[in-house]
C-alpha cells in the first residue's frame, strides 16, 4: 500500500495544527469566576457594550479584541493633606472598596478603559474627601464628628461613582487616620480633657443637689407627720392612755407600789419593781 498519497493531507493536517496553537492565544480565552469581558469587533460593530460575557472558555476571532475585568471588590488606600473649615491643614489616610457594575463594563471599558480606578475612583475619592472635611473643623473631624465626615465622605462618592457615567459601586470607606500638628492635637485633647473634667464636676453637683432635695422632701414629710401626731394629742387622749397603761401595769405579775393621789393628771402614781 501505497502511503504517499495521504502525505498532503498529512502535512496539511501538521500545518493546520500549527496554524491553530500558534494563534490559540488570539482564538481562545477562559474567564475565571470574578471576571467578566467585552467584545470589540475590528470589522463591525466596534465595542460591543451590551453583551457582557461571562466566567467560561470562550472563542473569538483572531482580529476582534477581548476586554477582561476583574468585578471583585478592589480597595484603595489613599493619604492626603486637606483643609479644614478653619484653613488649618490635616493629613488623612483613607481606605476604599468599591468595585464595577458587572453589566456596565463596556461603558467603562468606553470612558475610561481598564484604567478606571487611577481615572475615576481615586480622584473622586481625594474630590469628596476635600469637600467634606472643608465642612468641619479640624476638632471636629478628629474627636466628636469623625463618623459623621465618614458617612458624608461616602455618600457623596457613592452618588458620584455609582451614577450612569461612570458605573463604579461604592462599597465602604474609613478613615485610617487623621494627623494633626503636634500643638494642635495637644490642645484638642486638652481642652477634650477639661470638658471631660467640667462634666464630671457638674454630675457630682447635680447628684448633690438631688440628695439636698431628697433630704429636704424628706424634712418636711417628717415634720408633717409629726404636726398631725401632736394635733391628735388632745389632754382627754393622754387621760384615757395614762388609764389604760395604769391598768395593765395594775394587772402585772410584778411587784409594785401604788401611790394614790390626785397628780397634775388625776392619775395614780405606781412605783415599784421586782
Amino acid at each position: 500500500m501505497d502511503n504517499r498519497k495521504f502525505l498532503p493531507i498529512i502535512l496539511l493536517v501538521a500545518v493546520g495544527i500549527f496554524i491553530v496553537t500558534a494563534l490559540s492565544s488570539s482564538l481562545f480565552y477562559t474567564l475565571g469566576p470574578a471576571e467578566r469581558a467585552v467584545v470589540f469587533y475590528k470589522f463591525g460593530g466596534g465595542l460591543d457594550k451590551e453583551n457582557v460575557v461571562g466566567p467560561g472558555f470562550h472563542v473569538k476571532a483572531p482580529w476582534n479584541t477581548v476586554y477582561v475585568f476583574d468585578v471583585s471588590e478592589n480597595k484603595v488606600e489613599e493619604g492626603m493633606d486637606v483643609l479644614d473649615k478653619n484653613g488649618l491643614s490635616i493629613s488623612v489616610d483613607v481606605s476604599v472598596r468599591f468595585s464595577p457594575m458587572p453589566d456596565r463594563i463596556g461603558y467603562i471599558q468606553e470612558t475610561f478603559q481598564r484604567d478606571y480606578i487611577a481615572r475615576l475612583v481615586i480622584p473622586e475619592v481625594r474630590s469628596s474627601v476635600r469637600q467634606v472635611m472643608g465642612r468641619y473643623t479640624a476638632e471636629e473631624i478628629y474627636s466628636t464628628k469623625r463618623s459623621e465626615v465618614e458617612t458624608a465622605i461616602q455618600s457623596e462618592t457613592e452618588k458620584v461613582l455609582g451614577n450612569k457615567n461612570n458605573n463604579v459601586q461604592m462599597r465602604a470607606l474609613l478613615i485610617r487616620s487623621i494627623n494633626l500638628p503636634a500643638q494642635i492635637k495637644q490642645a484638642i485633647e486638652n481642652k477634650l480633657q477639661q470638658e471631660q473634667e467640667a462634666l464630671a464636676y457638674q454630675f457630682r453637683l447635680d447628684k448633690e443637689k438631688s440628695e439636698a432635695e431628697r433630704k429636704r422632701i424628706a424634712a418636711e414629710g417628717e415634720a408633717a407627720a409629726n404636726k398631725i401626731v401632736n394635733s391628735s394629742l388632745t389632754p382627754e387622749l393622754l387621760k384615757m392612755r395614762g388609764i389604760e397603761a395604769t391598768k395593765e401595769l395594775a394587772n402585772s405579775p410584778n411587784a409594785k407600789v401604788v401611790v394614790v393621789g390626785s397628780g397634775k393628771d388625776g392619775l395614780p402614781l405606781i412605783l415599784g419593781g421586782n
